[in-house]
């Protein structure tokens, strides 16, 4: 994963703007030096052809050759006129560079007919206030990029002081403070949103915090109680003297090996709801969800042989991990078999629907309250009713079976028919 670039937010804008109004700036000046330049040309060339005109116009009226020359005269504009007769009136015109001339031919009386004027503009003025305003927007671009960099400086200090808050409060979490939030005035633009964004990840953080705190804790409790348990038997054990009772001695034993069970069923479900945290891997092959079902019946028939079970139901296939959809099953058979007790009645149900295929655990023994049946998912959790979960086990059974349904893209409910194990049709 390449590493984030982490150079100054006002360096990097301030630049930016800066390089982005130099272009900007170039382009206006070589845009408006152009224009100039067009409009110049323009200016001098109509001046020209006023000047040949006019004097067009006064040759017509006979007008003496040096007052023509006279009154066609204009500043910058040298005239010169070369008479048939082949006298010259006026200046002679230029032969350097940086002129532009004009000639054209007079007609009129026949003193001035077929004389050659000839006009001559100096074009040194005109070059010189290109080259002024050159220079004007050089230094008026170099002042204002230099201004714009000084007011991006000190603007972005202000602009950005939402930032500074956001990783002031970041830092204060990091150091252990807790509650803190931006809360934003406006969610509308893009620092509102993302201030937004930064508060619902305290507030995820925070409540999956809280939420494995009391787990932990939870867990802890739970453990307690058979370690305990295995303190006190082990004690007695060894307590017991050689005249003891051997089914004195028998009893603490199992009770031993009851306590320690229980212990260790509870690390392997913890084992299991921290690999489903982290992505449970399936091996998914060809799974007949009736034929495991009737397993399940099978082995709630040796361990209670007094209990009803009844599989109904199409035999049904999909594509899933066995060994996990078979850990599912035994959880929801057991938390069945704990609700209607030994000689109750279960019924496993397998059928298809839109969602997929599915098999529906349902038990003659208390229900599950409407307000409980989302809760009862919870790691941990302990109904105030007749029915308790898992009872003899860790509390996680359904927590790891709805996690082991959701990994297959699937789905584990309740409702008033029993459990429902939901897994998509492949």
């Amino acid at each position: 994963m390449s590493r984030l670039g982490t150079v100054s937010l006002r360096r990097r804008v301030t630049v930016t703007a800066s390089l982005v109004l130099g272009v900007v700036l170039v382009a206006l000046g070589f845009t408006i030096a152009a224009v100039f330049s067009a409009q110049g040309e323009r200016n001098l060339n109509a001046l020209l052809a006023g000047r040949v005109q006019l004097a067009q116009q006064l040759a017509k009226e006979n007008v003496a050759p040096a007052n023509l020359v006279r009154r066609i005269d204009a500043r910058g504009v040298v005239v010169s006129l070369r008479l048939p007769s082949g006298d010259t009136i006026g200046t002679p015109p230029e032969r350097s560079g940086g002129v532009k001339r004009v000639t054209a031919v007079l007609t009129g009386p026949p003193r001035i007919n077929g004389a050659e004027l000839v006009l001559t503009a100096d074009t040194a003025l005109l070059d010189g206030a290109e080259r002024t305003l050159a220079r004007v927007l050089v230094a008026g671009g170099l002042v204002a990029i230099v201004v714009t960099a000084f007011a991006l400086l000190l603007g972005m200090r202000v602009a950005l002081r939402p930032l500074d808050r956001m990783t002031g409060l970041a830092r204060s979490i990091a150091s252990g403070s807790r509650g803190g939030r931006l809360s934003p005035s406006r969610t509308d633009t893009e620092l509102g949103r993302t201030a937004e964004a930064f508060d619902e990840m305290l507030n995820s953080l925070e409540a999956s915090e809280e939420r494995m705190r009391t787990f932990v804790a939870d867990a802890a409790h739970e453990l307690r109680t058979p370690i305990a348990g295995v303190n006190a038997a082990a004690e007695a054990v060894l307590e017991l003297g050689p005249d003891a009772r051997p089914e004195q001695r028998e009893q603490l034993e199992l009770l031993l090996i009851r306590e320690s069970r229980r212990a260790g069923r509870l690390v392997e479900d913890l084992l299991d709801l921290a690999r489903i945290d982290a992505g449970v891997r399936l091996e998914p092959g060809t799974v007949r969800l009736r034929e495991l079902a009737r397993d399940q019946a099978d082995r709630l028939t040796l361990l209670a042989p007094s209990l009803t079970v009844v599989v109904s139901g199409p035999e049904i296939q999909t594509v899933a991990d066995e060994a996990r959809v078979t850990q599912i099953l035994a959880n929801l058979a057991d938390n069945a078999r704990n609700a209607a007790g030994d000689t109750g009645r279960i019924e496993f149900h397998c059928g298809q629907s839109a969602a997929g295929v599915f098999v529906v655990v349902g038990d003659s023994g208390p229900g599950v309250p409407e307000a409980d049946r989302e809760r009862i998912f919870g790691r941990l959790v302990r109904l105030d009713t007749a029915r308790r979960r898992d009872r003899g086990g860790s509390g996680l059974g359904l927590t790891i079976a709805r996690g082991l349904a959701r990994a297959h893209g699937g789905d584990l409910t309740c409702d008033d028919a029993g459990f429902r194990l939901t897994l998509p049709y492949r």
